[in-house]
């Protein structure tokens, strides 16, 4: 591997802070908005994603023909590490719009399809969702049992989604339902396109433990979907799936995101005194930060080989796996040592004036736990590993 950024590329890097400094307000607090209703939050997300739209950038990497500018891998994780490191909504409108539902849609879609879908994602006028996981079925995704059974024209969709991101705002869902249920499990399942308005459709509220609505149930009743909406063959939709998911597990945001929040507890350190001293000046605190520090550069350097491998047409499928995994871990641990580096004022949630780093750490504790298992749990990412990277036995 030789990482090594050209100048066009560190220019690019640039624009895309000027941009942000112009474009993010003047009070942007990267580590959170602390005060913000979820209305206000939903505001400037869609209002966000709209500049990046009219930049170009919310399809980077996309061919010109469907919207996009045709620019490099590494441009491309370049843009994902300024976005994440400034924490900047509104990049992936909903949940997969940009990073697979598009992608996908250009590989597998029906040309039909690319020009009903692909437009209004690229003009940011298009939120979407991803109805993969159900109550029975998380990791082991292919037991999925929300059935899809053809009636003439249509398929009529019945079962439950869970821990769905984005389906109280999504405009459209990337649903993966059985077609077949004699088959084996993983060749009878196919992927459709879901209007969330359909009548049947129901989007229950899930509430976690850091008090945000994000994740969702959802519900369907005789729901019917236009077999035009099929995105490829009737039960192949795994390898469709499977292709999906490919596109989800870059992570260069963990290292962007751990690096922000790391800087921010230096500077706490440095600032307060414990003992008549600065906490920065504490062996055992310089030592946890510089531990972190170390792992947030080795999760970085994961993230950039995976980039390097795509732009030399290779298939980085272990090395993803390695770079999703120790970057979520990644998060925990940064989260652990913050609460430890704050003390009793790392309980101090957002929206408290005395809590530390405006409540940052304290929420990010709470959500790190679902880090390692969304997308694909660590036990799952060191199977890919052991298996198709080190090519060890089942």
């Amino acid at each position: 591997m030789n990482i090594t950024f050209t100048q066009q590329e560190e220019d690019f890097r640039q624009e895309i802070r000027d941009f942000l400094a112009d474009e993010l307000p003047k009070d942007w607090d990267p580590l959170g908005q602390a005060g913000q209703t979820p209305e206000q939050r939903h505001a400037f997300t869609r209002d966000m994603a709209k500049r990046l739209a009219n930049k170009g950038w919310l399809t980077l990497a996309w061919p010109q023909q469907y919207g996009g500018q045709g620019r490099s891998i590494m441009e491309q994780v370049i843009y994902r590490e300024e976005m994440s490191y400034w924490n900047v909504p509104g990049t992936d409108l909903g949940t997969g719009a940009i990073s697979w539902v598009g992608p996908v849609l250009m590989i597998a879609g029906t040309e039909d399809q690319k020009r009903e879908h692909l437009p209004p994602i690229a003009r940011a006028e298009r939120y979407w969702c991803t109805l993969y996981s159900e109550p029975g079925s998380g990791s082991d995704l292919a037991s999925l049992q929300t059935s899809a059974l053809r009636d003439g024209d249509d398929y009529v969709i019945n079962g439950q989604k869970i821990w769905t991101s984005s389906a109280h705002i999504a405009d459209w869902g990337w649903l993966a339902a059985r077609t077949n249920p004699d088959a084996p499990k993983h060749r009878g399942i196919s992927l459709f396109m879901l209007d969330m308005k359909s009548p049947g459709v129901q989007v229950r509220p899930i509430v976690n433990m850091a008090g945000s609505h994000e994740f969702n149930e959802v519900y369907f009743d005789d729901v019917r979907v236009p077999s035009a909406n099929l995105v490829g063959q009737e039960d192949r939709g795994w390898y469709t799936l499977a292709l999906a998911l490919d596109f989800e597990r870059s992570g260069v945001g963990y290292s962007a995101t751990a690096r922000r929040t790391l800087e921010s507890l230096t500077q706490y350190a440095k600032e307060t005194e414990r003992g008549g001293a600065p906490l920065s000046q504490d062996p055992h605190v310089r030592r946890k930060l510089a531990r972190r520090f170390v792992e947030t550069e080795i999760s970085r350097w994961l993230s950039y080989k995976v980039a390097w491998m795509q732009s030399q047409d290779m298939v980085p499928n272990a090395e993803a796996s390695m770079s999703k995994m120790y970057g979520t871990e990644l998060t925990q641990r940064v989260a652990r040592t913050g609460m430890e580096i704050l003390g009793m004022a790392g309980q101090l949630s957002q929206g408290s004036k005395w809590a530390p780093l405006s409540g940052h750490v304290q929420r990010s504790y709470l959500m790190s736990t679902s880090s390692t298992i969304a997308a694909g749990t660590s036990e799952i990412q060191r199977n890919i590993v052991a298996q198709r990277g080190l090519g060890l036995p089942r």
